[in-house]
């Protein structure tokens, strides 16, 4: 049970964000988040805007307020009893003001994206010599200080270090587009979790995360002790992909085959659709210009994101009853909808929305 209440901490700043001033707090309507465990995340405050005298003439206060600028810092916390939880570290991206002709109608609404917006302003021409794909994440994470981006760079299974007679990497996008892409080989994921204290967020390039405790249950079905509005499972045949083929070496120049058979992902199913339905696809390996350890390091890491959406769940949930924050890119049980469905799933997505 909530004893104490939730509670809203919003901070800004140009680089470091600080504590929001009492007018911007007082003109605050609503707060939603959107995390990820792809790509960004995102954030939208409405707030409410007008003029109330002589001194406003010139436009609306809010919209002169030098915090509430393109390219500021915003912190979200909420504090669930005495417990506070960074829900979001991220830029503002867009501003929009929305005039009403009836007294407090007039809004602004900010819009942003978490840190990872900041890696993506500039494209560089980069050559990255001697290094792999988890020396390269590492370089370029540690790149951006000022916005206390801290590296966690899980190493892939498999590792071709790059001898600088034979190749070099070169980088030639915005240090966001690259360590997307080098992920894609891996089937590894790259985001920036906020906290665990403001102005602090840990930047993840590996293998989406499957270790842990799982969060607290979602219960479906239990009278006083449900917590979920509604829930929608979806179970797709065609999600799961075996890569078969061929590669010539570029080294030893010998044709060699490519196979894989199964996810070297922890599974949470008790029955992986890889290994137990007969309808998994199959899908030819074509890619050239790769060594044979390139060449399984890419196919396993195909296989091992078709298995991610085989079996989905979409649905609302009730935070007060909750009773916490439902976070993505970590474990969750889920009970109360039967044998098929119930179990341990990977979160996704999440969306939080406060008024």
């Amino acid at each position: 049970m909530n004893i104490l209440g939730i509670h809203l901490t919003v901070m800004i700043g140009p680089v470091i964000a600080v504590p929001a001033p009492p007018d911007v707090l007082q003109s605050l309507r609503s707060v939603e988040v959107t995390k990820n465990d792809t790509g960004r995340s995102g954030f939208e405050i409405v707030f409410n805007v007008g003029r109330s005298g002589p001194q406003d003439l010139v436009d609306y206060p809010l919209s002169l307020n030098p915090l509430l600028r393109p390219c500021n810092r915003i912190v979200l916390m909420v504090t669930f009893n005495i417990v506070p939880e960074v829900l979001m570290d991220g830029l503002i991206t867009n501003i929009q003001t929305t005039p009403g002709n009836e007294p407090g109608s007039s809004t602004m609404t900010v819009t942003g994206e978490d840190l990872a917006v900041a890696l993506d302003m500039e494209e560089r021409m980069q050559e990255h010599p001697a290094m792999d794909e988890t020396a390269i994440a590492n370089r370029i994470i540690l790149g951006y200080p000022q916005y206390g981006l801290i590296p966690n760079v899980i190493p892939p299974v498999f590792i071709d270090p790059p001898i600088p007679m034979e190749r070099t990497p070169v980088q030639n996008s915005t240090d966001l587009d690259y360590l997307n892409r080098m992920a894609r080989r891996h089937g590894y994921t790259f985001y920036v979790e906020p906290g665990p204290l403001p102005n602090v967020s840990t930047a993840y390039w590996g293998p989406p995360p499957r270790l842990g405790m799982p969060q607290k249950a979602l219960s479906v079905n239990m009278g006083p002790n449900s917590n979920v509005d509604n829930i929608n499972f979806r179970n797709d045949a065609r999600s799961a992909t075996r890569v078969s083929g061929s590669v010539q070496d570029r080294v030893t120049n010998q044709v060699m085959p490519v196979q894989t058979a199964i996810s070297t992902r922890i599974p949470l199913s008790s029955q992986p659709a890889i290994m137990t339905q007969s309808c998994v696809r199959q899908r030819r390996f074509r890619s050239s210009g790769l060594n044979t350890m390139q060449a399984y390091g890419r196919a396993q890491g195909e296989t091992d994101a078709s298995t991610d959406n085989v079996m989905t769940a979409t649905g609302d949930l009730d935070a007060l009853r909750y009773n916490c924050i439902l976070k993505p890119r970590r474990l969750v049980d889920v009970r109360g909808v039967g044998y098929s469905n119930d179990g341990t799933y990977y979160v996704k997505s999440v969306t939080h929305r406060i008024q």
